[in-house]
């Protein structure tokens, strides 16, 4: 079924999601149109939060439930047609990994839809109990992430999620994460992909981005 163009509600996306997952369920030009859809609810800031930096929010993409819908089938239709796929026979997600802060409002849905676990990562000092530690520089500074070392499971199938990839500084810094605690990233997924800065080049596995863009 060719979804977006006849959907008029998140009810129409949520029921017929199941077979969503289990084919291609879009054309090319209503892929383009979807992501076009996608780009033009994206808020852009020139020097913020410090000069020379081009900020994409996407935050404005979740004040439209349709829009925000839209967003995770994207991703989950992907994991389930491309990610899959290359595990082996009854392979599966064990964890979805978010980042913080804005991987944890798209991580958890995902997990959902995937029935895997959802694990933040979060900055140094915010999460109680023993924890792994990474450090990393980005683009305005430099810092450190942490997971809690009995989060995931040694072996699990793991995928990374955030808002968005430039230099690849954090994201490199949470594979390490999951790399300590004896699991293995599979892929990182990103709402909006920087290419021109080439961040996912310092990355363990693959990287996805639904919409890229010049930062």
């Amino acid at each position: 079924m060719h979804r977006t163009r006849s959907v008029s509600s998140i009810f129409d996306l949520i029921h017929h999601f199941e077979s969503f997952k289990m084919s291609n369920y879009t054309t090319a030009d209503e892929n383009a149109a979807d992501i076009a859809l996608l780009k033009s609810k994206f808020a852009f800031h020139q020097d913020f939060p410090k000069k020379g930096i081009y900020f994409c929010d996407v935050f404005p993409a979740f004040r439209d439930p349709l829009t925000l819908e839209l967003l995770i089938t994207h991703f989950v239709s992907h994991i389930f047609n491309v990610t899959i796929p290359k595990l082996a026979k009854g392979g599966k997600i064990d964890t979805v990994v978010g980042l913080d802060a804005r991987g944890f409002l798209i991580g958890p849905i995902i997990a959902s839809r995937l029935g895997a676990a959802f694990v933040p990562v979060r900055k140094a000092g915010k999460l109680p109990g023993k924890c792994a530690k990474a450090s990393y520089a980005k683009e305005y500074g430099e810092d450190v992430f942490e997971i809690q070392s009995d989060s995931i499971a040694k072996g699990a199938n793991v995928i990374v999620v955030d808002d968005l990839i430039a230099t690849g500084g954090s994201a490199k810094a949470a594979g390490e994460l999951v790399q300590q605690l004896g699991a293995k990233t599979l892929e990182y997924l990103f709402i909006v992909g920087g290419s021109n800065l080439n961040g996912a080049a310092k990355l363990d596995a693959p990287a996805y981005s639904l919409v890229d863009i010049e930062l």
